[in-house]
């Protein structure tokens, strides 16, 4: 499968599109492992091992049964790796197999991909192992590559609509910059301030692509469901929630990021409702992504209450839209997108759906147990670790053998 044009009202089955016909050699398959075939096979999979791995860890740091290493441990170190690593991987995937399905433009394969994913996994083990300096500007030289390599994709072909992607991936290495800062000592920041900010630049794309695919995938899947959009309801949807997210990392007075975001999450509610949620619950592949778009109008909902009510804590507020909305949306994306582009039917197995039901009850498990009964916090944060990893190792068990090999259909990609 190919991911669909920005704005394309194609199946989501259809071949390739692009708006001038790129030439055979620009999207032709790299010579060398089918690992590096496309920008979705490494990072989905390093992705998804740094996600079974990495958040257990902290949960065992954190209840004291291991001890943290590396130069930036404990919660700071945690709430990196699962934006700057975990999630910015799977962006990176995306946008490259998105990429040059938009523009017809080649993206990073063979060695020019193995070089970044290995980038991506030295700065992982570095900020475990140290030492602190290379960790950082191994980590930090990441996100800059990227955006490089995006641009000149789109810049090719003059796809003007999808720059913005550009500017919030030199966003989120600015705020890569300032979490090193912060954490060094530099500048006097919380190191949490830029991480939280970087989830909620994520939460965005979440937003946007959410509106563009979800929609137009259920539309696709299901001609029964009575899928409506209207673009006035975006536009207003994604500019409150993001005058809302960046009221509340720009620390505004708590009583108008509550108004703004009881209001953005009215909106979301409705967005979600016009794309018929309910008409999905036989297809697994689709209401993943029904389920996990609902986490945002509650984290927004969330981020409301807190502003009246001390009892709601930012912690509920981050991990609904870490867990629930990234997270979930991830794991609906990341298989769906290896099946289509490894020429696999949009059909998820039964690991697959596990999967996606353990990630949507580690969300309910971390915020909705976790605000009903905080007695028994360290209970919770070990249930919604166990859950979260295993749906993340069901990917690798399914999807390893999958994205290391050609596709089946003997295609690019």
């Amino acid at each position: 499968m190919a991911l669909p044009r920005a704005g394309s009202r194609q199946p989501v089955m259809l071949q390739p599109a692009s708006p001038a016909k790129a030439s055979t050699d620009a999207v032709a398959a790299p010579a060398g492992p089918a690992l590096f075939a496309l920008g979705f096979r490494p990072f989905y999979l390093l992705a998804a091992l740094l996600a079974t791995l990495a958040v257990p860890a902290w949960v065992l740091q954190y209840l004291g049964v291991i001890a943290a290493t590396g130069p930036i441990a404990g919660l700071p170190w945690h709430m990196h790796e699962m934006v700057f690593g975990f999630a910015v991987a799977v962006i990176t995937g995306f946008l490259f197999t998105a990429g040059r399905n938009w523009t017809g433009q080649p993206t990073p394969t063979g060695i020019r991909l193995a070089l970044l994913a290995g980038l991506w996994l030295a700065a992982r083990v570095l900020l475990v192992t140290g030492p602190a300096l290379p960790a950082a500007l191994v980590d930090v030289a990441f996100l800059p590559l990227v955006t490089w390599s995006l641009w000149k994709t789109l810049s090719a072909a003059h796809n003007t609509r999808n720059y913005f992607f550009v500017a919030l991936l030199l966003l989120l290495a600015v705020l890569n910059v300032v979490f090193y800062l912060a954490a060094f000592g530099n500048v006097d920041v919380a190191p949490l301030w830029p991480v939280k900010a970087a989830l909620y630049v994520v939460v965005a794309i979440v937003a946007v692509m959410g509106g563009r695919v979800i929609p137009m995938f259920t539309q696709n899947a299901l001609r029964e469901a009575s899928v409506s959009r209207s673009p006035s309801i975006d536009r207003w949807a994604i500019g409150l929630l993001a005058v809302t997210l960046a009221a509340d990392a720009l620390v505004a007075p708590p009583m108008l990021v509550g108004l703004a975001a009881a209001a953005a999450a009215v909106l979301h509610i409705v967005r979600l409702a016009r794309w018929d949620p309910l008409a999905t619950w036989r297809a697994p592949i689709l209401w993943v992504l029904h389920a996990s778009y609902a986490w945002i109008p509650i984290g927004l909902a969330l981020l409301a209450a807190s502003a009246f009510s001390p009892r709601v804590h930012e912690v509920y507020v981050l991990h609904a839209f870490g867990i629930g909305a990234v997270g979930g949306m991830i794991i609906g994306m990341i298989t769906r997108t290896a099946r289509g582009h490894t020429g696999r039917p949009l059909i998820a197995n039964l690991a697959e759906v596990f999967a996606y039901a353990l990630v949507q009850v580690a969300a309910l498990v971390r915020v909705v147990l976790g605000l009903a009964a905080p007695a028994l916090y360290g209970a919770t944060l070990l249930l919604a670790a166990l859950f979260w990893a295993i749906a993340f190792a069901l990917y690798l068990a399914v999807y390893v053998p999958v994205l290391t090999r050609p596709r089946i259909d003997g295609k690019p990609g």
